[in-house]
């Protein structure tokens, strides 16, 4: 089966290596009347507010993106608690126009979305935190099925945290962020916000085991926010985490044993891969791509230096931006062709499509 997409379907392969001094690009060029990223093998069209939303509704805060089969981009955003009869899953065709919003039992913290095909059917898989605190299982048209709250069985959880849940944070709470797939029909949800451990489900969304929590590092995380099994090389493949506040990818066996730990992000957010490609998002303002080393082969759109210290509150004010330059990217995923979508962390939300060259 040929690459495509992390929401498309699993990878092969695993990686190894660690990242190199300097990426080979950080530019940024007008092609026409096209604004372009990059150079030589990794250059991109910069299409920013790339999908557009019909006037009744509105983006509050863009959190991941997903690609279905047929090349529609799902876009979750956490969306506000007041506003609980808005949808906070929005869908798009590959043109960029809309078709259809669901979700509304997410708003207010939506955060992880994924596409996964099992037999010949694709699902979504969805999980949120702030007050909503839950992760489910639904069709790509939006109807449930099944949804589930803390997994109180892990030994991790306050007493009432799944029945009851509120907006109260800490180590002892269920704040899930971002899934990854297993070979078996299983999975992996990382709890990023709560706990700080990565949850092992089977196929039917029955919690199986527990690795990692609170710590300094190696198998111990600080906001463990993204999660992606890496199957790029031949061998076996690794469980890899993004250690956000620790500026950190951490490597493991299928087994959750800790292997290595990978510096030089800036608040890795999630990940992908395509051919032999991993896409890091970083809060810290750029898009890192690692080739099948892990070795830096591009950072796109880079403005680290303004968006974390010259210039203040870029996130909240649309006319701070720059073209070509992100704020801060908190999912990417990789299109059929290589093409990448970013959902960006920002008050007015904004997703962009970088078009492979």
């Amino acid at each position: 089966m040929k690459n495509v997409s992390r929401r498309r379907f699993l990878q092969a392969s695993a990686a190894a290596a660690v990242v190199a001094a300097a990426p080979a690009v950080v530019t940024a060029s007008k092609s026409g009347s096209a604004l372009v990223l990059g150079e030589g093998d990794h250059r991109f069209e910069v299409h920013h507010a790339w999908p557009q939303l019909p006037e009744k509704y509105s983006w509050q805060t863009t959190h991941n993106v997903a690609l279905d089969e047929a090349g529609n981009l799902y876009v979750v955003h956490e969306g506000r608690a007041n506003l609980k009869e808005h949808p906070s899953i929005f869908v798009f065709d590959p043109d960029g126009k809309f078709l259809r919003a669901f979700g509304s039992e997410f708003q207010g913290g939506g955060h992880g979305i994924e596409v996964r095909k099992e037999g010949s059917e694709e699902f979504l898989y969805v999980c949120a935190y702030q007050q909503v605190k839950s992760f489910a299982k639904m069709t790509l048209e939006g109807e449930t099925v099944w949804r589930k709250h803390a997994p109180m069985e892990a030994g991790v959880y306050a007493d009432g945290e799944d029945t009851n849940p509120q907006k109260v944070w800490g180590r002892n709470r269920f704040m899930p962020t971002n899934f990854a797939f297993l070979d078996d029909g299983g999975f992996l949800l990382a709890d990023g916000y709560g706990s700080f451990y990565v949850h092992r489900y089977d196929k039917e969304g029955n919690w199986v085991s527990k690795f990692g929590g609170p710590g300094k590092g190696e198998g111990t995380f600080a906001t463990p926010h993204g999660i992606w099994i890496d199957r790029r090389k031949r061998g076996e493949p690794e469980i890899v985490v993004c250690d956000r506040a620790h500026h950190t990818l951490q490597f493991f066996t299928m087994d959750g044993k800790y292997l290595r730990t990978q510096p030089g992000f800036g608040l890795p957010a999630n990940l992908d891969t395509w051919e032999d490609l991993l896409l890091v998002p970083e809060l810290h303002a750029r898009i890192t791509l690692l080739d099948a080393k892990n070795e830096v082969a591009a950072q796109l759109g880079a403005d680290v230096e303004r968006v974390t210290k010259t210039v203040k509150n870029v996130r909240g004010d649309a006319a701070k931006w720059i073209d070509g330059k992100f704020v801060h990217p908190h999912d990417a995923c990789f299109g059929p062709g290589g093409d990448v979508y970013v959902a960006e962390w920002v008050a007015t939300g904004r997703v962009t499509k970088l078009k492979r060259l």
